[in-house]
């Protein structure tokens, strides 16, 4: 005897619950509102700070407290529509608009200052001049100097890395005093850049009564004026700046060194490699990645030097030492030019985002290459 079929079988997929479908719309309709609200508010403050309306708000705290009520009204929204995963997705929704809020908000005001020309020492005020900054900042020499004295600084990076290396491997051997020398190596670390200027770049080095000035002249330099030349100065703003810098760089590839498994260098000096070869064969490949995290953040921190150089040439002489962070900093103090200093800044900006984009790729392929 056959097994009747079941009834459920026969009948139609069940309809969604009303319940379901309204709390749904109901959720659409909170985004759209809240978006239109968020809108609304942005074009009125945007109109009215350009002049074309009279109407409007004295500042921009309106379009915080709307884009805070639109995030709420957003969160909100995922929970009516998406139910259980909407839930999930409130543990990540606040980190996305803060990071709209903090970076995104700001880069496009920042976007919106470099298309001004908004001189503060101006009667005028700020004016909309398009591309203007773009066309002056093509046909500025200094700061076309100041990019190249930061290709400079940049290329320093690798003699900063090879005695950071050097000495990271002298304080991974056994030798006496091993604890005490790597203190007094991460001193420098310790202090302050705008400390380092003054104690070394005013003080150290200064041309009449400094110490180094004044060991110059009894080894013979007649003429013993670190800062006055441009090549001397950028030598000797490179050095002050490694010296506070090569500490970092140190610390993490020792903590790489005594990560390395013993018993691979143990095995190369088996095989009859000597001192050198086990460093390059050995040591060295499977530094790499260490390496390569630390040359990339030193990048980072070298493409933002400017507080050394301000304190101690000021860009000087004639514009020699400039990074572009301190000419950018001359050009908002100096100049008081606030869309232009604000135009080299995205510029810069996107210059560093393609540049590091494209070094962690050819690092990469090249790590894979060589380990």
């Amino acid at each position: 005897m056959q097994s009747p079929t079941p009834v459920t079988d026969n009948l139609p997929n069940k309809a969604p619950p009303r319940a379901a479908i309204s709390r749904k719309t109901a959720g659409r309709t909170l985004v759209v509102l809240a978006s239109l609200g968020l809108l609304l508010v942005l074009v009125v403050q945007v109109l009215h700070t350009t002049g074309r309306i009279s109407a409007g708000f004295s500042d921009w705290r309106p379009i915080l407290a709307a884009y805070l009520i639109w995030a709420v009204a957003i969160c909100g929204a995922q929970v009516l529509i998406r139910g259980e995963r909407g839930l999930r997705a409130l543990f990540l929704l606040p980190a996305i608009f803060f990071t709209i809020a903090v970076v995104i908000f700001p880069t496009i005001f920042g976007i919106y200052i470099a298309s001004l020309d908004w001189n503060l020492s101006s009667v005028e005020g700020p004016r909309f001049s398009g591309l203007g900054n773009l066309v002056g900042m093509l046909n500025d020499a200094y700061y076309w100097n100041a990019l190249g004295n930061m290709i400079f600084y940049t290329v320093a990076v690798l003699g900063e890395y090879a005695i950071a290396f050097g000495l990271a491997l002298l304080l991974s051997a056994e030798i006496r005093g091993r604890k005490f020398f790597r203190v007094v190596f991460l001193l420098p670390m310790m202090l302050s850049p705008v400390a380092v200027s003054w104690m070394i770049g005013k003080s150290l080095m200064e041309y009449r009564f400094g110490p180094a000035a004044t060991l110059a002249r009894y080894l013979g330099w007649d003429n013993p004026a670190f800062f006055a030349s441009p090549w001397m100065a950028r030598l000797s703003i490179q050095a002050m700046d490694a010296w506070v810098s090569i500490p970092f760089i140190m610390i993490i590839l020792l903590a790489g060194l005594q990560a390395m498994p013993k018993e691979v260098q143990e095995a190369a000096k088996v095989d009859g490699a000597n001192s050198w070869q086990s460093f390059w064969h050995v040591t060295f490949p499977i530094m790499l990645p260490v390496s390569i995290t630390v040359l990339i953040i030193r990048i980072i921190f070298k493409l933002k030097l400017a507080d050394i150089v301000i304190n101690v040439t000021a860009g000087g002489p004639g514009g020699a030492t400039d990074t572009v962070s301190s000419f950018i900093y001359r050009v908002y103090r100096d100049r008081s030019n606030v869309g232009y200093g604000t135009a080299l800044a995205m510029v810069y900006l996107l210059m560093i985002i393609v540049f590091l984009t494209l070094l962690m790729r050819l690092s990469k392929r090249w790590t894979q290459k060589v380990v």
